[in-house]
């Protein structure tokens, strides 16, 4: 078989660690006889990150060219068709698919989380578009859902960074240990007033269990900041890792007891790694995750006032609190798998 050219679209190069993670599973999801142009905002850190060629995601025509030299394209995974936080990113994304299937290219939506969609040029635009594709295969049961609503074919299975390869952290194991992960990110339902008691409780709880609280920044422009406002605060020990290579965040959480996180790949990484978790949402995603997986937590929106209550309620899911079995991750790996299958079937032949 001769070699195939795809080109990945997502939302890479913005230094977002989660979207990272998902480029990273798709290159090592594909097969060996495809060889990748990866649209970025960042070219030069995706080249040098990942050894493949890369060109600018808004560069007209380098995009027009990396199209007319491939034969596939990819929408690879997360949310990238919602409405929540922008109209435009839609538009943006399904004009691209757009593009390539006029040009006669094999086109494939991988481990979508499709929605929300609040507005209905947008629903119409992603259903138009995914129904134009060779291949579908879409991460939770309501994008699931969605896609059984429109009459579209898809394959469902967990999300591909379950079977994403980790290495080891360096330094990390010369930090004390228990270890515990935290993991927040700046958002409009993480009020003052919340990450103030957030910080409270987690100062009380370091107090409690004398833990070494790692805080773990997935996307510096919206995480860094919280995290240096906590660390002066905690009593114990402590240590932030800012990280840029997915594989390493996923090696992480091998030497962490529990995570707290509102990032939606944090949890994922730590429940790979048997850490107990404890969820904070802020997205559908996010409780959707809580409710797959059984995992305890909050919607921000519902956050209990009391620091103390915060505290406890963590300090009872430390001491008590069950990690995913060994037989429950090998099962979600397994299933994550199944994205790689679809990109061996749908790229066998041209």
């Amino acid at each position: 078989m001769g070699q195939i050219r795809a080109v990945l679209c997502g939302y890479y190069g913005q230094g977002n660690a989660g979207d990272e993670a998902l480029l990273a599973s798709l290159l090592q999801m594909l097969p060996p006889y495809v060889t990748p142009i990866v649209l970025s905002a960042n070219p030069k850190k995706t080249r040098d990150r990942y050894g493949v060629e890369s060109c600018s995601r808004k560069a007209f025509f380098p995009v027009q060219q990396a199209l007319r030299k491939s034969d596939v394209f990819i929408w690879g995974g997360g949310s990238l068709m919602q409405d929540a936080t922008s109209a435009l990113s839609p538009l943006y994304y399904a004009g691209l698919m757009g593009l390539a299937q006029k040009r006669g290219l094999k086109t494939i939506a991988w481990a979508q989380g499709i929605g929300p969609l609040n507005r209905n040029l947008t629903r119409w635009i992603t259903r138009k578009a995914i129904a134009g594709c060779h291949a579908v295969s879409v991460r939770d049961r309501a994008s699931a859902a969605l896609l059984t609503d429109w009459k579209i074919p898809y394959i469902q299975a967990p999300d591909p960074v379950w079977a994403l390869d980790s290495k080891p952290v360096k330094g990390l194991w010369d930090l004390p240990a228990p270890r515990v992960a935290v993991t927040l990110r700046s958002h409009p339902q993480l009020t003052p007033a919340r990450l103030d008691n957030l910080t409270r409780a987690l100062i009380d709880f370091q107090k409690a269990t004398q833990t070494c609280i790692l805080l773990v920044p997935f996307q510096a422009s919206q995480d860094l900041a919280i995290a240096q406002s906590i660390q002066p605060q905690l009593p114990g020990a402590s240590h932030i890792f800012s990280l840029k290579d997915p594989r390493e965040l996923k090696g992480l959480f091998q030497g962490v007891e529990m995570a707290i996180g509102m990032r939606y790949h944090s949890l994922i990484m730590a429940a790979a790694q048997e850490c107990r978790c404890f969820a904070l949402s802020y997205d559908p995603k996010v409780s959707l995750l809580m409710e797959e997986l059984n995992m305890p937590g909050w919607d921000l929106t519902q956050l209990p006032d009391d620091p103390n209550l915060i505290s406890q309620t963590w300090l009872e899911h430390y001491v008590n609190g069950d990690p995913l079995s060994p037989h429950q991750i090998q099962s979600l790996v397994d299933r994550a798998l199944m994205h790689r299958d679809l990109l061996s079937d749908a790229l066998g032949a041209k």
